[in-house]
């Protein structure tokens, strides 16, 4: 029998294998933070593919304990825990931080670009993560939502020239701040089917270019290129398909 141990904030009581439970999914959130030590020390040692990889697998842990931590009601269980932080904190190490330090590491830009490109991208995100107005009412973000480790994996695979590779870089800096929408390729209901396959298609033609030490041929070089801008685009399209701005709709806090 399980013994009951105290009152959330609802009212209702919680067992102690609820907060154990409930708990465990905070360990697995902060598990991010060691795939991202393991990441930093990669980057360090500019190897590239084992650094993108752990990010990869911070973004898998990511993915899931969003899930099951609403599924449990893992903010009646532990109020006091604060699972939107401990995600924040994670989500700017491998989103921003790593990314940030990878480009300037590989001096893909240039060596004093490289310090400009760098502040562009922790700066205007760590601005991002405060501003409570980032997701829409149909979970759409506003503005770019600051997902560097995707922006900067497609540098490393396409291999632009470093003037590109800077635009790209600025585009995004300022856009992070636009009043424009942005696709969450899992949250977004309006073409989900679509939006998740290109999604999954970019996630294969990545994996594709990571096992191919970033050497991949031509066209899957493009087929990032264009699934990518997809991605980024198709917010905007649907904005302008509405005729509606993205401050017509009430924002909440990306949970």
């Amino acid at each position: 029998m399980q013994a009951k141990t105290s009152e959330a904030q609802s009212g209702t009581v919680v067992t102690t294998f609820e907060k154990w439970r409930a708990f465990s999914v905070h360990l697995l959130t902060a598990s991010g933070a060691f795939w991202a030590f393991l990441s930093i020390i990669a980057a360090s040692e500019q190897r590239w593919v084992a650094m993108f990889a752990w990010l990869g697998l911070a973004l898998l842990v990511d993915g899931v304990d969003g899930p099951i931590a609403r599924r449990i009601d893992i903010k009646r269980v532990l109020p006091d825990w604060s699972g939107d932080m401990l995600d924040s904190i994670i989500d700017y190490a491998t989103y921003v931080l790593i990314p940030a330090f990878a480009l300037y590491q590989s001096g893909m830009i240039g060596h004093a670009w490289s310090f400009v490109a760098a502040a562009l991208i922790v700066i205007t995100s760590a601005i991002y993560y405060a501003d409570t107005r980032m997701k829409t009412k149909d979970n759409f973000f506003r503005g770019f939502p600051v997902t560097w480790n995707m922006v900067v994996f497609t540098l490393f695979a396409v291999q632009p020239p470093a003037v590109v590779a800077f635009i790209v870089v600025l585009f995004c800096a300022v856009t992070t701040f636009a009043p424009v929408k942005f696709l969450h390729p899992v949250r977004v209901k309006r073409y989900r089917i679509v939006n998740l396959t290109i999604f999954a298609l970019w996630s294969i033609f990545g994996l594709w270019a990571l096992a191919a030490d970033f050497a991949p041929p031509p066209f899957v070089k493009g087929a990032i290129v264009v699934t990518g801008l997809y991605l980024i685009s198709i917010g905007a399209i649907v904005q302008f398909l509405d005729g509606k701005g993205v401050d017509s709709d009430q924002k909440g806090q990306l949970v």
